[in-house]
């Protein structure tokens, strides 16, 4: 087991760079990208940073000259065969050579590519334009750097025993949530988290600790997996994790009219629909609104495995999801709905309580298992915080997130109201955007 307190008051080694692999990232992206190189490999797309915690003033906590060595170091890295390997000859989801030999002899000689930075106003604009299966590999390491350093820098203040007892303190945190979910019977619950988590060290002690005292869910266990494709190869757990909204709000950009655009979503699964199968044909419903996705959607979307609930109130959006499959002819406990929003484990609880014996059930736990220092440093300056990077523009057209939370959503104004009408959202409830 490694010891983390030590390795992180030595934080400087070059054995712990905060992003070590084009791996250490998570399972949907690898398999979103492959089906954009097939199907849009001269798309432009611009990617960026977008702080939506505007009281972490990020430029005020990260040194610019390490953000940059570490986001250098990024671009320094190849596959290395052992990964080579793993992608092209594990099975994932129950398929062997998910990922298709022209997409691998791409994905082996590729580097991430050039980035901007800039300092404006207390935050970083970090951005990265290009064709879109090469810049949309940036989000999920550009995240873990930013959340990482902003770590460090409040962890660098502190002694080696401090050290030592605030990851005691932490790795109790997590051990009680464990505890208190093996409770419930028939729980699946995967790792979500490495896009905003504490580091990857932690990540993957989250994840042995969920192995351990869950079990893993090919042995019978309740722990289905990590999104970390890394962590997944190196612990031997199976790597999971379908599509998000950066399809839609791409292919929504490209749309030359209302009645295009209106139809973007359902042609972002059926591109889905001609490569997957099973449980990866999960629908992410959230982009536009859930309820007018639902009502438009085709029947044969009916078919699919499930649903994944990401914004919004998770048990509305599991009864609209309900009630729409009754509609259309199927029986719902044959279905998979996956929570993925802010989860704690009394919400955990309250959801597997209110839709057990009705839907399968599974989570994707995120910021909360492997970001939550919570009141465990002086003016809780290891708080989680609400970071993303996101795909703006497409072909110079920019992008648009309405989500099921007016809070998260993203886009110039005047696109936005665009979008609301050809959607027809109406009024949403807010809810606070915490991770």
């Amino acid at each position: 087991m490694v010891d983390i307190a030590t390795r992180v008051h030595n934080h400087k080694w070059k054995i712990d760079p905060i992003v070590r692999s084009l791996i250490d990232t998570d399972f949907y992206k690898l398999l979103m990208c492959q089906s954009i190189f097939r199907n849009h490999p001269d798309t432009q797309v611009t990617f960026s940073l977008i702080n939506r915690t505007k009281s972490v003033r990020l430029a005020e906590l990260v040194d610019e000259g390490e953000l940059r060595e570490q986001l250098d170091y990024a671009r320094s890295l190849r596959l290395a065969r052992g990964e080579s390997t793993w992608l092209r000859g594990n099975t994932f989801y129950g398929k062997r050579q998910m990922f298709r030999s022209d997409f691998m002899e791409w994905f082996e000689g590729f580097q991430l590519p050039p980035y901007h930075l800039e300092k404006r106003d207390g935050q970083y604009e970090l951005t990265f334009e290009g064709k879109w299966h090469e810049v949309m590999l940036w989000e999920i390491p550009a995240l873990a750097i930013l959340m990482e350093l902003r770590g460090r820098a409040v962890l660098d203040r502190m002694g080696k025993f401090e050290l030592q007892v605030l990851y005691a303190r932490a790795m109790t945190r997590v051990w009680e949530k464990i505890e208190a979910l093996r409770e419930l019977p028939d729980l699946k619950i995967a790792d979500f988290g490495t896009r905003r988590r504490h580091s990857f060290l932690w990540q993957d002690w989250c994840v042995q600790a969920m192995l351990e005292g869950l079990g893993d869910s090919a042995k019978g266990g309740a722990f289905t997996g990590t999104s970390n494709c890394l962590i997944a190869m190196r612990r031997d757990i199976e790597a999971v994790g379908t599509n998000a909204h950066e399809l839609p709000m791409v292919y929504a950009a490209l749309s030359e009219t209302d009645e295009t655009l209106r139809r973007a979503p359902y042609k972002v699964l059926a591109d889905w629909h001609e490569e997957h199968e099973g449980n990866l044909r999960i629908i992410l419903p959230d982009t536009y609104g859930t309820k007018g996705f639902l009502e438009l959607a085709p029947d044969w979307l009916a078919g699919w495995t499930g649903i994944r609930i990401d914004s919004g109130d998770p048990a509305s959006g599991a009864e609209d999801a309900i009630a729409w499959w009754r509609a259309r002819g199927e029986d719902p406990r044959d279905k998979l709905v996956i929570f993925s929003d802010g989860l704690t484990v009394d919400k955990i609880r309250e959801l597997h309580a209110q839709f057990s014996g009705r839907v399968k059930v599974s989570f994707g736990w995120g910021t909360l298992l492997t970001n939550d220092f919570r009141k465990l440093v002086p003016d809780d300056g290891l708080a989680p915080f609400s970071l993303v990077c996101k795909a703006i523009s497409a072909n110079g057209r920019p992008t648009v997130k309405l989500s099921d939370n007016p809070e998260k959503a993203m886009g110039p104004e005047a696109e936005i109201a665009r979008y609301k009408r050809v959607f027809g959202v109406g009024d949403q409830q807010a809810f606070d955007v915490v991770v």
